[in-house]
């Protein structure tokens, strides 16, 4: 065996089952074992930033990491915005890194590059090929360490070690559940609850983002008397007719002091303190009101599930009802589009199942509002705010679970950063319905500039914010990209084109112009 060789024959005894790829010289021999290794899908994508946002989605639906493939440092450094989501998303992506021959290496090439340095800010784990023999093994390691930090790995492979006869299949251990939270804290966490003083919040993340914990979370609140917050940017809500909708953390903090204000207590569960996004001038970097105390009854490491129902159990709450408050109601207008009736659109007309990844930035704050009136469904998010996430995510989510639709809420200005990957949509005849949000400007620094107080900005200012002269032909530009599409200017326009993708196989755009 090839070291290639046994190191995909690993990656598929481990259930590694797609790898996305944009491989270049040194990747070669893996190139080649692709076909000699059966059970492990290669997905081409036209740049890396589509790979690593697709192993993403890949990974956020299936809780099993998915494999990247990238050329060299360069290759790599061209993914890292989307690695920067995953590490923020908790994702277990594993990144293999094809490096010059090991007897190359000190020539300094054109493509040689201090790898490990661009790799370790986004990954949890790094480490190199020593041989053939060891390859398997040191793949082996890589994908241990994603599983159990839940962080992406990667695994820099040269290129005669992947050549090299000599390999031989290596054992992936198991890997051990999430610590549970200690018996004192959920008691502690009881006893704060249940003092009939004050109101508490609950926030949740990560895995107490799961339809069972939310329900459990609304069971406590109900009891003591609180309410139940989502993290501002989750990488996975469900949600559903049985479960609970929560309210989302918003984003300017002055909006996070407001809601938060009039509680007495914030417990964080499988989340971390609310913090702003950036440092606004007499804004706190944590805005969480005077008076509020935070405490933590699960970290993101520990089992936020089972946490919960201990303390469902501790506060008397495990036998009640679950609050189900009657869905929003959600209406579409005729008339010219705005950022709420898009959202009011796809609610309207999603399938029940789909996936809906939203990167509308602006225009998508608009949906988690209405979600509720949905079918049941999951939403994707943009966890660690590298913008040109949606339609990568989107692309691997469908590819992850191709029974189910996928929807992609879409700003245009981020759209632009990776919409190579309608070419992978198209080329794997995947189930995405794109709906690109055309204000043909990025809307989040408008509004930032007039929280600065630059009510008129100059003619620089407002040009590094407008995306006209030319707008771009959304289109053209996914029907270039082999995929079908159309433009939509009013509600009924919108409900219309969607209805229309929703029916036919395979990919679709849709250009909402607002």
């Amino acid at each position: 065996m090839k070291g290639s060789e046994s190191l995909l024959a690993t990656a598929v005894a481990a259930g590694v089952q797609v790898c996305f790829a944009n491989p270049g010289t040194t990747e070669i021999p893996l190139v080649e074992a692709f076909d000699q290794v059966p059970g492990l899908r290669p997905v081409l994508a036209l740049s890396e930033g589509v790979v690593t946002g697709a192993a993403d989605g890949h990974a956020r639906m299936t809780g099993a990491p998915a494999l990247t493939l990238l050329h060299l440092g360069p290759g790599f450094a061209n993914g890292i915005a989307n690695l920067h989501n995953a590490r923020r998303a908790r994702t277990p992506v594993i990144n293999l890194i094809g490096e010059h021959a090991s007897w190359h290496q000190a020539a300094d090439a054109p493509l040689a590059s201090d790898i490990e340095s661009l790799a370790a800010p986004v990954s949890g784990w790094v480490g190199r090929t020593t041989s053939a023999a060891n390859a398997a093994a040191e793949f082996a390691a890589a994908h241990r360490a994603a599983r159990e930090q839940r962080l992406p790995a990667t695994l820099i492979a040269a290129a005669d070690h992947m050549w090299s006869d000599g390999g031989r299949p290596a054992e992936v251990a198991a890997v051990p559940g999430p610590p549970a939270v200690d018996d004192q804290q959920v008691a502690a966490i009881a006893k704060l609850l249940t003092r009939g003083r004050g109101r508490p919040a609950l926030l949740l993340g990560d895995r107490a983002l799961a339809p069972e914990a939310v329900r459990t979370a609304a069971r406590i609140a109900a009891t003591v008397g609180g309410e139940v917050f989502a993290e501002r940017t989750p990488a996975r809500i469900d949600r559903a007719p049985d479960v609970p909708a929560v309210r989302p953390i918003p984003y300017f903090p002055e909006d996070v002091l407001r809601v938060l204000d009039g509680f007495s207590d914030l417990v964080l569960v499988g989340a971390r303190t609310p913090v702003s996004f950036f440092g606004y001038q007499g804004l706190p970097s944590y805005p969480v009101p005077d008076g509020v105390q935070v405490h933590t009854l699960a970290d993101v490491e520990q089992d936020a599930v089972e946490a919960l129902r201990a303390l469902a159990e501790a506060t008397g709450s495990a036998a009640t009802e679950v609050p189900l408050p009657a869905p929003p109601e959600v209406s579409v207008p005729d008339g010219a589009l705005t950022a709420a009736g898009i959202a009011a659109a796809i609610v309207s007309t999603q399938p029940e199942g789909a996936i809906v990844v939203n990167e509308g930035v602006s225009s998508g704050a608009a949906y988690p509002a209405l979600a509720a009136a949905a079918p049941a469904h999951s939403e994707l998010t943009n966890t660690g705010g590298a913008i040109g996430m949606g339609i990568p995510v989107a692309t691997g989510a469908a590819i992850a679970c191709p029974d189910r639709p996928v929807i992609g809420f879409q700003a245009d200005g981020s759209a632009a950063y990776s919409l190579q990957a309608l070419w992978t949509q198209a080329r794997e005849q995947l189930d995405v319905t794109t709906v690109i949000c055309a204000n043909s400007r990025y809307a989040i620094l408008r509004a930032e500039l007039r929280r600065a107080g630059i009510d008129q900005p100059g003619p620089a200012a407002a040009g590094m914010t407008d995306l006209t002269g030319p707008a771009v032909d959304w289109v053209a530009a996914a029907q270039g990209f082999g995929v079908p599409a159309t433009r939509a200017t009013t509600g009924a326009e919108l409900i219309d084109a969607l209805r229309r993708a929703h029916a036919e196989p395979g990919p679709h755009l849709v250009e909402a112009v607002l």
